[in-house]
């Protein structure tokens, strides 16, 4: 196994691109139909999905900026935007450029409440609106008939930020049934960005998934451009439909583990 040096984003680099993805989500929504269907969530309309991408930054703001260690009460100041979509643009923009003030107004050190069962809120909340970001305006491009782009080293940031959360010890513990799906005896997978730096190495373990940053032999290698690997690795994209992206290895287990990274695509 080779070891990969992991390239990170910093806090102020992650949310500066939270405000150009929310800006560019928000140029796509502004004005559309607030019923219309978001295929990669299929129980969301588009207005469910400004809602989501926008309640959320503003949740997170509150959490950051008033240093909560607790999160009950950013929770409940959870709000849905406009009903008007005219409105949208600006009350994402809004929301985007608040969290951005909020992060700038601690450090990585600050004590922050985070799900992940880590210690490191700030940069966890930081990578998650980033990853949020990303991923959401993939399913603006699905809702609206767009086509999605994502440059390659954004693209690795965010593939990151989706294995990293759904294999902290965190998610594990709070989703039962996804624990009982992926628990496994050692069974690996290799996920290899091509057009930017970024592999992963997943083990199934009994007690946890295991993600190590690293080049590396496995029962299955799934090998592409870094947007594709994103946008099937989260079920913005079927892997039938991914024609970049070449699958080596067990199948089988492959499909498994896309059947069961179900985190919010059912809205």
């Amino acid at each position: 196994m080779i070891r990969v040096q992991e390239v990170l984003m910093d806090t102020s680099a992650y949310l500066k691109a939270v405000v150009e993805q929310t800006s560019m989500f928000a140029d796509w929504v502004d004005g559309r139909d607030a019923a219309a269907s978001v295929p990669t969530c299929p129980k969301w309309t588009l207005a469910d999905l400004v809602n989501h991408v926008g309640g959320t930054q503003r949740m997170v703001a509150m959490l950051v900026g008033e240093r909560m260690t607790e999160p009950s009460r950013a929770f409940a100041g959870y709000v849905p935007g406009p009903t008007d979509p005219g409105q949208w643009r600006a009350w994402l923009s809004d929301g985007a450029a608040e969290a951005k003030r909020a992060f700038a107004s601690v450090a990585d050190d600050t004590p922050v409440w985070d799900p992940s069962g880590g210690a490191a809120g700030v940069p966890f909340w930081s990578r998650r609106l980033f990853g949020e970001a990303c991923v959401h305006r993939a399913d603006a491009a699905a809702a609206l008939g767009m086509r999605y782009e994502l440059a390659p080293e954004l693209a690795v940031a965010a593939t990151e930020d989706w294995l990293d959360t759904m294999t902290s010890r965190g998610y594990w513990e709070n989703k039962p049934g996804f624990a009982d799906a992926m628990r496994g005896s050692g069974q690996t997978l290799h996920f290899h960005a091509t057009d930017a730096p970024g592999e992963w190495v997943a083990r199934r373990e009994a007690d946890m998934i295991v993600l190590e940053r690293a080049h590396a032999e496995a029962d299955v290698v799934v090998r592409g451009p870094a947007a594709e690997l994103l946008l099937v690795l989260s079920r913005r994209r079927s892997p039938n439909a991914a024609s970049a992206l070449e699958l080596q290895g067990d199948r089988a287990l492959f499909d498994h583990w896309i059947e069961h990274m179900d985190w919010v695509t059912d809205g």
